[in-house]
């Protein structure tokens, strides 16, 4: 097996700061799972923690490995979607328990109609039939076990109904690892994740989402791990009673995964023997995924080992392991697309680095096409935009909000303000960038291309568009000699709202200018008016502004204010 070691030095500080906590889906029988411990801890049940008392440490040994960050896979569990529920119904398996109410029905020779309650012997009470011990039983054999009983009195002509009608209400004690322990009510068949959801759930930091157990006079009833739940939706029924105790357990052993993986979590594993196969198939890797690293920590160092997948299956996973899954492939060939005035192909592959110049060939202009202007839009740039867009509104927000007001009438105007520039925002977010690639049609062709880039060749038109702040934006036929103002004043002219020093004129190939003496309108160009900005404050003025002009240059549209 070929490996590639690195160490890398790293204070232990560091460590502290880094979280490798766990949980992640798992399947039934997978390894990851492992069993909980079969000894009961009694020291746990012992220490019930009450309402308005802290939380008790149930593994001192273990506080050193806590760590502080919150992104344990199961940590979205408890947002509250379980607390308001309760079991209304009640399953086949769920389990009789005393104070629950049967209806029983007796028709035919004999007859009986009423509703016994399970006394706390757990018993109910027939006349001419007896006692009937029913506690413990599953719901689904009680119509069966009353039906038996009569029958050793009336071997015929009388009927038998017999039906659970309510639960009984109980107290659980929730304690441990969760974030407000307590008494909590609920009903006999409510989930365990009901209750743990009334207790605010298991503390992310520190508890354990597989380390679970219902406690019944100090005797370990039922051992809970939620990842059952998470992954496999698994929930085994249990019937409460007055006094069972749910335990919480400490975080036991994490890792954490990321990179090319659909579940990048911290995940938590109780077992010995944990191989990188079994946390990769919690993960779930992405399709290209090719390599791992292992980073673990060695005394005052972290070591760090690099695999491939097929060499990395048996690898032992380790608690505080961090895994990275990456996908070390290089790209063979891009593919490009071509649209507008073409005859030919719309879509080409080309090898890896291509440029622009190979692509010509294979273009068949038609008629129209005007090569002069081709146009190139790039999905990176796009992408590019957008985050400068954002970066400008982060600023554009900060200053809206940092501005300080002498009195209260000048507060109330800027709040007033602060509204509208806020709405301004929002609507400026939602501009989608265009990411076209301004080409210059000198040296256009030693252009590197890019996997997904689209080619588009313009029609030569006859219209200049007008929009933005005008009267009545429209498409004016091109005059060779008509300057950007002629066609504004031909679509009505300027609007109320327009700020005639901010015109821009957009090219075909993507090109823009302000307007200006010089400034020529060319076949195919549009003239953007922007709006004016008015504000008491020269730095939010200017951050509009900027705004306006970012989204006009990346979506040729002129946003209103």
């Amino acid at each position: 097996m070929k490996k590639k070691l690195l160490c890398v030095l790293i204070p232990l500080l560091a460590t502290a700061a880094h979280p490798l906590y766990a949980a992640n889906e798992l399947v039934p029988g997978n390894p990851i799972m492992g069993s909980l411990p079969s000894a009961t801890t009694q020291a746990a049940a012992d220490q019930t923690i009450l309402p308005n008392q802290s939380v008790v440490n149930l593994s001192p040994s273990s506080a050193s490995k806590y760590p502080s960050k919150q992104n344990m896979f199961g940590s979205q569990l408890f947002k509250g979607a379980f607390s308001g529920t309760t079991g209304s119904t009640f399953n086949n398996s769920y389990k009789i328990n005393p104070g629950d109410q049967i209806n029983i029905r007796l028709w035919g020779a004999y007859q009986f109609s009423g509703t016994q309650t399970v006394d706390p012997q757990g018993n109910i009470f027939l006349p001419n039939i007896g006692p009937i011990r029913v506690m413990g039983i599953n719901n689904g054999q009680l119509q069966s076990l009353v039906e038996s009983h009569v029958r050793k009195v009336y071997v015929s002509n009388v009927g038998v109904y017999a039906a659970l009608m309510e639960a009984q209400p109980v107290k659980v004690l929730v304690t441990g690892v969760v974030n407000q322990p307590g008494n909590y009510g609920g009903l006999a068949n409510d989930t365990a994740l009901a209750y743990l959801d009334r207790a605010g759930g298991v503390d992310p930091e520190r508890g354990s989402y597989i380390d679970i157990k219902i406690m019944r006079n100090g005797q370990v009833m039922q051992n809970i791990d939620l990842y059952e739940f998470l992954i496999s939706g698994r929930v085994l029924p249990f019937s409460f009673r007055d006094g069972d105790v749910i335990v919480v357990g400490p975080r036991t052993q994490t890792f954490s995964i990321a990179g090319e993986v659909f579940n990048a979590y911290d995940f938590e594993f109780n077992v010995n023997h944990l191989t990188v196969a079994s946390a990769l198939n919690v993960a779930k890797l992405k399709p290209g995924a090719t390599n791992v690293s292992i980073m673990r920590r060695q005394g005052n160092e972290f070591r760090s080992e690099y695999y491939k997948l097929s060499d990395a299956q048996n690898i032992q996973v380790q608690d505080g392991d961090i895994l990275n899954v990456t996908a070390d492939r290089y790209a063979g060939n891009i593919q490009v697309r071509i649209d507008g005035a073409t005859n030919g192909e719309h879509a080409i592959v080309l090898p890896y680095g291509a440029k622009l110049s190979e692509v010509l060939p294979h273009i068949k202009p038609n008629a129209l096409a005007n090569m002069n202007a081709m146009q190139l839009y790039r999905p990176s740039v796009a992408v590019r935009q957008k985050e400068m867009l954002n970066i400008t509104l982060d600023k554009l927000e900060d200053a809206t909000f940092n501005v300080r007001s002498s009195t209260q009438e000048e507060a109330n105007l800027r709040s007033k303000d602060a509204e509208m520039i806020k709405q301004f925002i929002a609507k400026a977010r939602q501009a989608q960038p265009l990411g076209q690639v301004v080409l210059d049609p000198a040296n256009y062709q030693d252009v590197i291309l890019e996997q997904g880039d689209v080619l588009k060749i313009p029609e030569v038109t006859s219209v200049v568009m007008v929009h933005g702040e005008v009267m009545f934006p429209n498409g004016v036929a091109y005059q060779p000699n008509l300057t950007a103002n002629s066609y504004i004043d031909q679509v009505g002219g300027f609007s109320q709202k327009s700020n005639k020093s901010k015109v821009i004129v957009m090219r075909q190939n993507g090109q823009a200018e302000l307007l200006s003496k010089r400034a020529k309108v060319l076949q195919g160009d549009e003239i953007l008016v922007l709006p004016k900005v008015s504000s008491k404050s020269v730095e939010i003025a200017r951050g509009i502004t900027q705004v306006l002009y970012q989204i006009a240059i990346m979506t040729k549209v002129a946003l209103d204010i």
